[in-house]
């Protein structure tokens, strides 16, 4: 069986393809990369596929039995058309299953409103391709806030507009452990998954970061108003406005949603302490490498 990954040189993508490698062999994973060369360290075999571009689509897709679609990174209108590319480019080459890697979401409410609302077209149009599918609904990746974590202890806090809204974080390691199996095994076709762990609060993700990283941090929580625009100031308006969006889609609720997880993969998501405890230990395992 042989499974391509679309986006497999980012980061969800490439921790995807890794869990894959691991249970069928790199023989039978095939990486889509808009940049091939960024995906080499892989070791399986990378051919060159575009969202925007059908016909290297079709190409990338020859041969293949079972696609991830990796949601893209592109603004809302865009991504529709270029999900529907590979999903037109698999039924063209004969696959026969895609799996779909959506979001957990308002559609309607919020700054993030926008992107849900692609994600779900996107399912929509995975569910009438006439193929076997699954999908996934991903939660907020952790790895962010840790990622973050030099600028929130040089300033003492993590600083949002989330208030006392409670968010199902997940990481990509455990998110690769739920598509290897939906994407492996039968059982999971036809199914919507939401992929998160249990639901925490801003303060008690900074509570248990200080416990795992020593750290002091407290939660500071501000108006929707003043993280917009700090946000927007910092990271641009396109990607300030999303991420202000998710923090008040916290706020609101949207993230309260039941976990499937186990559903997915037969065991409970790992907790926020195991999560960033894995990741900090990952973390230095692979600054030890770089340094021998």
């Amino acid at each position: 069986m042989k499974i391509a990954v679309t986006s497999v040189s980012g980061k969800l993508g490439s921790t995807i393809a890794k869990q894959l490698i691991s249970k069928i062999g790199k023989e039978n994973v095939i990486g889509i990369a808009r940049t091939p060369k960024n995906a080499q360290h892989l070791g399986v075999e990378v051919r060159k596929g575009d969202y925007n571009s059908r016909e290297e689509l079709n190409l990338a897709l020859q041969g293949i039995d079972a696609v991830l679609l990796v949601s893209g990174m592109d603004e809302p209108q865009k991504r529709i058309q270029q999900h529907r590319n590979v999903i037109e480019a698999a039924k063209q080459n004969g696959v026969k299953k895609i799996v779909y890697t959506s979001i957990i979401g308002d559609e309607e409410k919020n700054a993030f409103s926008p992107i849900v609302q692609s994600n779900r077209q996107t399912e929509k149009d995975v569910q009438e391709s006439d193929l076997a599918w699954a999908i996934g609904r991903n939660g907020i990746y952790i790895e962010p806030d840790l990622e973050y974590l030099d600028s929130y202890i040089k300033d003492g806090e993590i600083r949002n507009c989330a208030a006392d809204g409670t968010c199902g974080y997940t990481s990509r390691t455990e998110l690769a452990a739920a598509y290897t199996k939906m994407l492996t095994e039968e059982k999971h076709n036809g199914q919507v998954y939401n992929l998160m762990g249990a639901p925490i609060t801003q303060a008690q993700l900074a509570n248990v970061i200080n416990q795992v990283y020593n750290t002091h941090l407290v939660f500071n929580a501000v108006s929707v108003q003043a993280y917009t625009a700090e946000r927007k100031a910092e990271l641009g308006e396109f990607i300030g406005t999303v991420i202000a969006g998710i923090y008040e889609g916290i706020r609101h609720g949207a993230y309260q949603v039941q976990s499937d997880f186990e559903k997915a993969t037969g065991r409970k998501h790992q907790s926020a302490l195991e999560m960033i405890t894995a990741f900090k230990a990952n973390k230095y395992y692979n600054n030890q490498l770089r340094d021998m």
